[in-house]
């Protein structure tokens, strides 16, 4: 025996790495049961898993199964209503980025878990991603001064495959990918600047693959393929239902008077994420992400004409696992805190405050980009999670 956290898992698709990586027995946590209505997946988690694991089609099969924690992995649209269910049982659960597809729900989920005690997670995975701690240590430490402007580049060149071939491409299903997709990099904005969106505008629209008309019910089998599926119109069997835009920006004032921006293309040929911020003593900007031989240049000593190296340059340790070690850490801080609670680095009122910049963001690129205001979180609910969830 041990005292390892029982999980039980709701979803084993896109994101049942973040299950496998909680499967850890006798080293702290073990997944034991999964719900997922598809009979493919359920014979999956098996082979990936172990023949213990306990099975269910139905969510309130899973609440009532013998588990400590619960982690939602399933499709955007699905999360509010699997973890207010969750909240109400009293388990501790993680439900993946994005938190819901509509501020209302986000914060529907705050207030159930505040009602109910029950400790609240968000997968938020980037807030572990090596090279987002170390800007955020770099700009801790002083080194460009007061941050005032943060821009955020997201060349996403998986694009097609990954989210205009399934139920990503289905504005029901997410609001827009503005916000599935942006969700993790807004959040990741307000981090690094200390602050949450006060104010937004948004541009963008379906610029490519609106052009394609071969589509599928199903995925096709070779659906990801970068040798293949390229240049962009070249690719088949998008979603029957393509409404999300391809091409994305938005520009955002902070609550503290930092300015920032992201813009995020589908149709790029390379996928990572560039980040600049500047402050009142110098710039850094990150090369590469996750991979191998990112690094964070900093420029700090004085004024020059370019200059691609910088004053410091900073290599980023990456771990093992997905997405450079965060996955490992974002389930090594949620058993943590599913077994004894406390203050974590990810912050459901973070998560709630991306959706809402991301809402408002896409609200206004679909409006003549007029300018929004975005609500903040009602003050008693912040200082709830602000005290930590014990």
């Amino acid at each position: 025996m041990t005292n390892d956290l029982r999980i039980g898992v709701a979803g084993y698709g896109l994101r049942r790495s973040l299950a496998l990586e909680a499967h850890r027995p006798g080293d702290g946590s073990r997944v034991v049961a999964l719900c997922d209505p598809d009979p493919r997946a359920r014979r999956r988690a098996r082979d990936e898993l172990g023949p213990g694991l306990r099975e269910t089609a139905d969510f309130a099969g899973l609440l009532a199964d013998d588990v400590d924690a619960v982690m939602i992995l399933t499709p955007d649209h699905t999360h509010v209503e699997l973890a207010v269910a969750a909240l109400r049982a009293g388990k501790a659960t993680l439900v993946e980025k994005p938190l819901a597809i509509t501020v209302e729900d986000c914060d529907l989920i705050l207030r159930t878990a505040r009602d109910h005690a029950a400790r609240l997670y968000v997968g938020h995975n980037m807030r572990h991603m090596p090279v987002v701690r170390t800007m955020r240590r770099l700009i801790l430490e002083g080194a460009i001064g007061e941050v005032r402007a943060v821009w955020c580049r997201h060349f996403v060149g998986h694009g097609g495959d990954y989210y205009f071939k399934d139920w990503h491409a289905d504005r029901r299903n997410t609001t827009g990918l503005l916000l599935q997709k942006g969700a993790h990099d807004i959040d990741v904005i307000h981090w690094l600047a200390g602050s949450r969106t006060s104010l937004v505008t948004g541009m963008g629209g379906l610029t490519v693959y609106g052009r394609v008309t071969d589509r599928s019910e199903d995925l096709p089998a070779d659906w990801f393929s970068p040798s293949t599926n390229w240049p962009p119109l070249a690719q088949r069997g998008l979603n029957p239902v393509v409404d999300v835009e391809d091409l994305s920006m938005m520009q955002m004032r902070l609550e503290n008077g930092v300015y920032a921006s992201y813009e995020q293309c589908h149709f790029t040929p390379d996928y990572w994420r560039n980040y600049t911020v500047i402050g009142t003593a110098g710039r850094l900007e990150n090369f590469g992400d996750h991979g191998e031989n990112a690094v964070v240049r900093v420029w700090n000593g004085g004024r020059r004409d370019y200059d691609p190296e910088g004053d410091l340059q900073v290599p980023v340790t990456v771990g093992v696992g997905g997405h450079g070690g965060a996955d490992e850490g974002l389930i090594t801080e949620f058993v943590r805190f599913a077994a004894e609670g406390g203050r974590t680095d990810t912050s459901p009122v973070a998560a709630r405050d991306s959706i809402a910049a991301g809402v408002h963001a896409t609200l206004s690129l679909r409006d003549g980009s007029t300018p929004r205001q975005v609500p903040p979180v009602d003050p008693d609910l912040a200082a709830y999670f602000a005290a930590g969830q014990v």
